[in-house]
């Protein structure tokens, strides 16, 4: 089939979903017009790369020229528009992707679970009546339900992984350096990274290579036969649901059958001293409070009340304090680096529950605080400790439920191989 043809079946699949929540904005024509491009390009023998022709999906915090960046919120829409596409944008477009359009988020990215009061929550492409996970909640949503083939979204506490996760996809939180985010509308300048949401890790790393300016190529499977890994039990086991920790023991369980050697690791103090760093100064609510310090009062009534009341959570915060805590930060993640040589990848599950009802976290504040920081609970270690993340799904008789690989920073091929032969099993 044709690049154009598969294009103009996904526009039909987008048009006819369920949920209209899922998508934005859809670049209806100008898709046609990539794919026409991509399919002359094959015509005449050439490619511009793994990602040539390839259907994709762009969170809607992200800079397309000539339209204005709304970011899940009202507040955006009479900013003016982008002059240029984000550089990520910019570098899949050369690459040839045809990009089908914008898909929803949790406003400013500021949730683990998805929900929008402004768009629409999507519905979990495997029960429309459960949360799909955020904050990039219609990037999990399009993928799994074949509405692309990649989702580009961004991962802060862990906005890749837990929509990956809740719907039974791959999704990769490369090392934030790595790829540049510019033009994303930022929840954390030191938090912020930007990665890929697919159904296979080689189509994660495909798109992990573009944005980061790198070499596509296949992902070479890393042995299994004496690969060292850590599972960190203590309080990122804690409330796991029995369904989870039982895909989670029989996954390491088939790992150790190939030979894999499965050993704890602890880490509590670490987590402990960032327990208490973050108690004394939350960087992603401090730094959003300064990102949204012009209409954080006077145009309050415009934001999703329980997105603004985390933001407001850090209009408080001392400088001293943020200082402070942005310092430890850099202890811990050296020591969190020397720590892992003990291993070649952390494993634990990405979240520990399958996703949730929708309708009772629409209804109840506290219900939703609580769902919310048990999502994040487990990714955020990797966004604060400065490590590469991939989720990837777990072996299970009902819902989805994710396995997260951790490795130290800048180690993001080598843990692309350890998922890629992970996935095989």
């Amino acid at each position: 089939m044709g690049v154009r043809d598969r294009t103009e079946a996904a526009l039909a699949r987008i048009a006819a979903a369920p949920e209209a929540a899922i998508f934005t904005r859809v670049y209806a024509q100008r898709a046609r017009d990539e794919a026409d491009a991509a399919d002359a390009r094959r015509r005449d023998g050439v490619t511009l790369g793994a990602l040539d022709g390839v259907l994709v999906s762009i969170k809607d915090l992200f800079d397309v020229a000539g339209e204005t960046t709304l970011a899940g919120s009202r507040l955006l829409a009479d900013h003016p528009p982008a002059g240029a596409d984000a550089p990520v944008v910019a570098r899949l477009r050369r690459a040839g992707a045809v990009i089908l359009g914008k898909t929803s988020m949790s406003e400013f990215a500021f949730s683990g679970l998805g929900l929008n009061p402004h768009t629409g929550t999507p519905g979990n492409a495997r029960d429309p009546a459960r949360i799909p996970g955020g904050s990039s909640a219609g990037a999990g949503v399009a993928v799994a339900l074949g509405l692309c083939d990649i989702a580009i979204g961004t991962d802060t506490g862990g906005s890749v992984r837990i929509p990956a996760a809740f719907n039974g996809i791959v999704g990769l939180k490369p090392t934030a350096r790595r790829v540049p985010t510019a033009g994303a509308f930022p929840l954390s300048y030191t938090l912020d990274s930007i990665g890929p949401l697919a159904a296979t890790v080689q189509a994660c790393a495909d798109a992990d290579a573009v944005m980061s300016g790198g070499e596509t190529g296949p992902v070479v499977p890393a042995a299994l036969a004496g690969l060292r890994i850590g599972v960190p039990r203590g309080r990122l086991f804690a409330d796991t649901e029995p369904a989870v920790a039982q895909a989670f023991e029989a996954t390491l369980g088939r790992l150790s059958t190939a030979g894999a050697r499965i050993t704890d690791l602890d880490i509590e103090d670490i987590l402990e001293a960032m327990r208490l760093a973050l108690a004394a100064a939350p960087i992603a609510a401090a730094e959003a409070a300064a990102i949204h310090a012009d209409w954080l009062e006077s145009r309050a009534d415009a934001f999703d009340p329980r997105v603004l009341q985390r933001i407001r959570g850090g209009a408080g915060v001392a400088a001293p304090a943020y200082v402070r805590t942005l310092r430890r930060r850099a202890e811990l993640v050296v020591m969190a680096a020397a720590r892992l040589d003990a291993c070649d990848v952390l494993a634990l599950p990405t979240v520990p529950m399958e996703a949730p009802l929708l309708a009772p976290l629409e209804a109840d504040d506290a219900a939703f605080a609580r769902t919310n920081l048990l999502a994040l609970r487990n990714p955020t270690v990797g966004n604060f400790l400065d490590l590469c993340g991939l989720s990837l799904p777990m072996r299970t008789d009902g819902l989805p439920a994710g396995l997260m690989l951790m490795a130290p920073a800048l180690q993001d091929a080598r843990l692309l191989a350890i998922g890629r032969a992970v996935e095989t099993l």
